[in-house]
């Protein structure tokens, strides 16, 4: 069974020939721009929509969807979340990206003397950067940045985080 990732969402309608309003994630336009398809989830199943174009609009994109000519047609898919399968985002990944899902769940060690620290819950952003969510061994949660100075090393085979644990980092 193909895993399907979230890369944007149908947000409106765009002019009256069927164009699409697709919000999408940051900084991640050039990507959204070469897909050729992309699905929307109705009900249980994917529904695969090829992209004829897409085109820059400020902060959004604007897409025309094969088969779509109307604003009529496009109303169904308002509010719907446009998906890609898995290995189509790995293909894309720069070698320090990841997936949110493979960062949840992994242990926290620290680089100096690499005793356990707990585990990532979670991963958000606030909008300057990435944060991770650790539970600690003494079961408190931090919120750690994700950046290279602080997590210097993630071994995504061997499930395992590496950060540098400064005073005050984890509580």
């Amino acid at each position: 069974m193909d895993k399907y990732v979230s890369v944007g969402k149908i947000l409106n309608f765009h002019g009256v020939k069927g164009e699409a309003k697709v919000g999408f994630s940051q900084n991640r336009q050039d990507f959204f721009m070469a897909l050729e398809s992309v699905f929307v989830k109705i009900g249980h199943e994917y529904r695969e929509l090829k992209i004829v174009s897409s085109r820059l609009n400020k902060k959004f994109l604007i897409v025309k969807f094969e088969g779509i000519n109307s604003i009529d047609e496009l109303l169904e898919y308002k509010g719907c979340l446009l998906f890609v399968e898995e290995n189509t985002i790995r293909e894309n990944l720069a070698e320090d990206e990841f997936l949110i899902d493979e960062l949840v769940g992994m242990g926290v060690f620290d680089s100096q003397t690499g005793d356990s620290l707990g585990f990532v819950i979670g991963v958000s952003n606030n909008g300057a950067t990435d944060l991770l969510s650790i539970k600690t061994n003494t079961k408190h949660i931090s919120l750690v940045p994700f950046v290279k100075a602080i997590v210097p090393d993630v071994d995504i085979k061997n499930k395992k985080i590496t950060i540098n644990n400064i005073e005050g980092l984890l509580e």
